[in-house]
C-alpha cells in the first residue's frame, strides 16, 4: 500500500504531455500531489479495516476528493444514485487493490476480495482479471520473494506476455488506462527492476500513464523489497490529507508492521 501510493504520487507529474522515456528524473518536485490512485487505494483499506461496503466508500471518498483526477466512467457513477457497476475494464481497479494483498494471508482469499473490489465498478472480465493480477503479483512480492515464480504464476493463470523487456516497450508505447495496456507493462517494471526505487523509475520511463503504472508497480514493489528509504516515504506521506494519512496509519499498523 505504501509504496502504490508513493509510485502515485512521484508519477503524478509524468503523464500527458508531461510523459518521459527516461529513467533520469526528479523523484519529488513541488507540483507532486495525490491523485485518484491513492484516494481510492485508501478508501479499500478503509473498507477493510472498517468491514465496510466498497460502493458506499468509494461514493463517500469521491465526495471528499471530487478533483483528484478519476476517469470519465468512475466520475458519472459516483455522482449516480444508482449502485450498478458500468462493465469497465480500466486500470482503475488494479491501481487501488494493493491493500488486499497485506490484509489477507491466503491467495484465495486475496483473489476473492480482489473481484469484490473491483466488481462493484469495474466489473468487464479484463477489470477484474487486471485487479487480480496485481493482488496476486503483490501477495506472491510479500510472501515467496521470488521474482521467477510470480512471472510464471501471472502469465500462466492471467494470460498476460511478461516476455517484452522495457526497452523493447518503452520507444512505441503510449498511455493506455486499460488494465489489458497497463497492468503488463507495470508488472515488468518490477519484475526489470533492482530495488523500490529503481521499480518507479522503470515505470514511469515507459511514458504511459504514469501514476497508475509507478502505482502498480510501486505496491509490488514495496512488498518485495520492503526497507523503502525514509527520505521517500517522508517526502510522499506529507502529501496526503490528514483523513487520508489517520487510514493509512491505522491499515498499516494493523496489518504491515514497519
Amino acid at each position: 500500500m505504501l509504496g502504490a501510493i508513493i509510485g502515485d504520487i512521484i508519477g503524478s507529474v509524468y503523464e500527458g504531455f508531461s510523459s518521459i522515456k527516461t529513467k533520469d528524473f526528479p523523484l519529488f518536485c513541488d507540483r507532486c500531489h495525490f491523485t485518484d490512485d491513492t484516494v481510492l487505494t485508501i478508501a479499500v483499506a478503509d473498507t477493510i479495516l472498517h468491514n465496510g461496503d466498497y460502493v458506499e466508500r468509494f461514493k463517500w471518498y469521491y465526495q471528499r476528493y471530487p478533483k483528484a483526477g478519476y476517469g470519465k466512467g468512475f466520475r458519472a457513477w459516483a455522482l449516480l444514485p444508482s449502485s450498478q457497476p458500468y462493465h469497465s475494464f480500466g486500470n482503475g481497479s488494479a491501481m487501488r487493490v494493493s491493500p488486499v494483498a497485506f490484509a489477507f494471508n491466503d491467495l484465495e482469499t486475496v483473489l476473492n476480495e480482489a473481484k469484490r473490489s473491483a466488481e462493484v465498478t469495474h466489473n468487464h472480465p479484463e477489470g477484474i482479471k487486471g485487479a487480480q493480477a496485481v493482488a496476486s503479483a503483490v501477495f506472491l512480492a510479500r510472501t515467496t520473494q521470488d521474482k521467477t515464480l510470480i512471472k510464471s504464476y501471472i502469465q500462466t493463470n492471467f494470460g498476460y506476455n511478461l516476455e517484452e523487456t522495457l526497452d523493447e516497450i518503452r520507444p512505441n508505447y503510449h498511455f493506455n488506462s486499460s488494465c489489458q495496456g497497463s497492468v503488463p507493462q507495470a508488472i515488468i517494471a518490477f519484475l526489470e527492476s533492482t530495488d523500490f526505487e529503481d521499480a518507479i523509475r522503470n515505470a514511469i520511463s515507459l511514458g504511459g500513464d504514469s501514476d497508475t503504472i509507478a502505482c502498480i508497480a510501486g505496491g509490488i514493489a514495496d512488498a518485495f523489497y520492503g526497507n523503502i528509504p525514509n527520505k521517500i516515504v517522508q517526502q510522499a506521506l506529507v502529501c496526503l490529507s490528514e483523513p487520508q494519512y489517520v487510514i493509512f496509519e491505522e491499515f498499516m499498523s494493523k496489518f504491515v508492521h514497519r
